[in-house]
């Protein structure tokens, strides 16, 4: 079946960012960003790009700039593509921004040629190699006092998890509170982890994120980031995610020497190049690409294969819409060492009306996708439900830009 690309555009959405009562203390609503791949048939490809989180005014006119470059081809050589595209912005996006685009217009490629084959996603990325995968609920920041710690570990336990993640420091009054001084950081943080050991016991997984690569409290250096880990060793942590910034590679190597904790990361890193850098210096023990942010599902593909060579294994990150999720969950099924997937827990309608029935969660795990494509869908009332507001997207605080949904 030929099938020619007529037409690529893009969706901006706005809408409430879940149904989890805990992450909403925080963040009200979330922007998305779709791109359609039109074709002389019926079909269409959908993909997310998770620049659509943080920057989705950016993303229309960067996607307009790729848009030539498809018109009139086949989904008959995705990467010829998807390499046409990086060199047309070899000047301006290497890394970040353009990368992070090409992951929605890629995937959509990737969509729509499934749709034409009728085959999984995953099928077409080398075949699905594992039956089901552990999914983990992402917690955002630690709710305090502890009694509603506990409440919001529980909520989380209740809705089928079996493994959840927790951020350092925590959420109190309205607002993010961190303890300051080394000293008052280490203890908090012990403190924490063998509360919740003790809360949930021995058999189900705990994942924590420090946040470094995009802050929500003073960066932590090297001997911070050791200190914590070697006081948290005892509590068993599945891994110990974004302990230190991205701009010190050296820091995480050395990091991972140092502490018997998985130490992960990766989620703001974009294509193989950049992630490179990190690899070939052991940085992570467990690397957490996004599939709709590092590059495409071809680069994230390559990055799985560069951590498998190095013995290293891989965790999903995604904090994108519904689109997004199963772009990471294909991923998560091709790549043969994907240990867990991360999972937006009691997600909102933004995921729910564009998954439909295609995201399968059973006594904590998840189950491959069965439909043709991404299984995605993006109908004319999604996107008049979810009408787009300009601002809405997230960013860090910092005088001029504060953050307050």
């Amino acid at each position: 079946m030929s099938v020619k690309i007529t037409d690529v555009k893009t969706t901006l959405l706005t809408g409430p960012f879940g149904n989890d009562p805990y992450l909403l203390l925080c963040r009200k609503r979330r922007s998305a960003a779709l791109i359609e791949i039109i074709t002389d048939s019926d079909l269409v490809g959908i993909g997310e790009t998770y620049a659509g989180y943080f920057c989705p005014e950016l993303v229309p006119p960067a996607v307009d700039l790729y848009k030539p470059i498809l018109l009139g081809r086949t989904v008959d050589n995705i990467e010829q593509a998807w390499q046409d595209m990086y060199h047309c912005e070899n000047f301006w996006g290497r890394v970040g921004l353009g990368p992070a685009i090409l992951s929605g217009i890629e995937a959509a490629l990737w969509d729509l040629k499934g749709k034409i084959t009728g085959l999984p996603v995953y099928e077409l990325l080398g075949g699905r190699k594992h039956d089901c995968l552990l999914g983990y609920a992402t917690g955002g920041p630690s709710v305090y006092p502890q009694d509603q710690l506990a409440a919001q570990v529980d909520h989380y336990l209740s809705l089928g998890f079996n493994a959840f993640k927790i951020g350092a420091s925590c959420w109190q009054e309205g607002g993010h509170v961190a303890p300051q001084g080394l000293a008052a950081t280490v203890d908090f943080e012990a403190d924490k982890l063998q509360f919740l050991r003790h809360h949930v016991g021995n058999d189900i997984e705990i994942l924590m994120d420090a946040h470094m690569g995009n802050s929500l409290a003073d960066v932590w250096d090297l001997a911070t980031a050791q200190a914590v880990a070697k006081a948290i060793e005892p509590f068993n942590l599945f891994l110990f995610e974004e302990p230190l910034h991205y701009t010190n590679p050296w820091g995480y190597s050395e990091l991972c020497k140092t502490t018997t904790i998985p130490i992960a990361g990766g989620e703001c890193l974009t294509p193989t190049y950049e992630w490179q850098v990190y690899v070939e210096r052991d940085c992570f023990d467990i690397g957490q690409p996004d599939g709709a942010f590092s590059g495409g599902l071809s680069e994230f593909m390559k990055i799985a294969s560069m951590l498998s060579a190095q013995g290293r294994k891989l965790a999903t990150h995604c904090n994108s819409a519904g689109v997004g999720l199963m772009q990471n969950i294909h991923c998560g099924f091709a790549a043969e060492n994907t240990v867990i997937l991360e999972i937006m827990p009691a997600y909102g309608p933004m995921h729910s009306e564009m998954m439909g029935d295609s995201f399968i969660f059973r006594n904590g795990m998840v189950y491959p996708p069965e439909k043709p494509g991404l299984g995605v869908e993006l109908t004319d009332e999604i996107k008049h439900r979810f009408p787009f507001v300009p601002g809405s997207g997230e960013f860090n605080d910092v005088p001029g830009k504060i953050l307050t949904e």
